[in-house]
């Protein structure tokens, strides 16, 4: 009996001990007890929490908007504990198609970048071919809803849980730049800075409509492109509803850096590709750039017919990728800092 009780006391404490674990992975020991992880409004709650570094950790997100859980990564800026009463300016940083959350951690110096200054840096997974949108599903809705999973069920969760504030910036490459203009546009006063690089941003613009679908049908076999927004012709209306350049009064208010290449050259930033890697860059890398470069031009005129402010880089020749993308993150950091007083801690 003796051993019996010892037996049951140790598995008491285990549970107890992995609950702790579980709840407050990313607390310190005096935090442990914090209050239970509070659920967005949609029900969307914290199931996980992993941490990655000192200042970067990945929370597992179960999402009724998505019907599915999905990782978000998060890097906190210096003193930052979840428990404080302080609450620190945000930046939401959102990848490209065929790709993940981890993308700005894994091929980005991103987290030297953020340790200067005081802020959060959230990226959440995105989908393979998310698009930054509420699928429309033929006019049915439902799953997947990335626009409510990003811009309602993420915001809340880091608001309600990790001390983040409500001065936010989002940032994007490719699709994820057009995903950072568009839900400024769509949801007016949500970020003070959007910014996008090679993002795609006149979704209407003549001839886009078919290029983004046989891009579909292309890059993700088996997937329905016509799913997302519709089918161009037939479905007009919901292609512009989610059109940045449709959208540009909107905008007015938010600050706004666009950038991309135009003429699908290869640009100092590109490896010296030869032969068939060469052709095969071109088609990938050359062609999307100078398709996002056009639309980006003619956002930033739309804006500038408007008097609203932009700020453009425009550099021609390049293609789409990682090395221009880092120069565009660090040419437009100090921008979306200012604009949500983050301010610089070294």
């Amino acid at each position: 009996m003796a051993s019996e009780r010892r037996r049951l006391r140790m598995a008491a404490l285990a549970t107890t001990v992995t609950g702790t674990i579980v709840a407050g992975a990313l607390l310190a020991p005096a935090e442990a007890g914090a209050a239970a992880l509070r659920k967005a409004d949609t029900g969307a709650a914290i199931t996980a929490q992993k941490r990655i570094d000192a200042r970067t950790f990945d929370a597992t997100v179960r999402s009724p908007a998505l019907r599915t859980s999905v990782k978000v990564r998060v890097i906190t800026p210096k003193g930052w504990s979840r428990t404080s009463k302080k609450r620190w300016p945000v930046l939401y940083a959102y990848h490209g198609g065929n790709d993940s959350y981890i993308s700005w951690t894994r091929s980005t110096d991103i987290e030297k970048l953020a340790a200067r200054y005081n802020v959060m840096v959230v990226m959440p997974e995105g989908g393979v071919n998310g698009s930054y949108t509420d699928w429309y599903n033929y006019g049915k809705g439902g799953t997947p809803m990335w626009e409510t999973f990003h811009t309602k069920e993420v915001i809340q969760l880091m608001e309600r849980n990790y001390r983040a504030g409500t001065a936010r910036a989002a940032m994007g490459l490719s699709s994820g730049g057009q995903g950072a203009i568009t839900y400024a546009a769509r949801h007016r006063g949500l970020f003070r800075y959007a910014a996008s690089y090679s993002g795609i941003v006149h979704l209407t613009k003549p001839g886009i409509p078919a290029i983004i679908m046989a891009e579909g049908f292309v890059f993700n076999p088996g997937q329905d492109p016509f799913r997302i927004w519709g089918k161009p012709d037939k479905h007009a209306r919901n292609w512009q509803q989610h059109d940045p350049y449709v959208l540009a009064k909107n905008l007015r208010g938010t600050g706004i850096y666009l950038s991309s290449g135009t003429t699908g050259n290869p640009g100092k930033l590109d490896p010296p590709f030869v032969g068939w890697e060469f052709v095969k860059a071109r088609l990938v890398g050359g062609i999307s750039e100078a398709v996002a470069g056009a639309t980006n031009v003619s956002l930033a005129a739309r804006l500038r017919q408007l008097k609203i402010p932009v700020t453009t880089h425009i550099y021609k020749d390049g293609w789409h990728q990682w090395g221009y993308w880092i120069v565009e993150m660090n040419r437009s950091w100090p921008l979306m800092m200012k604009a949500i007083g983050a301010k610089r801690t070294s």
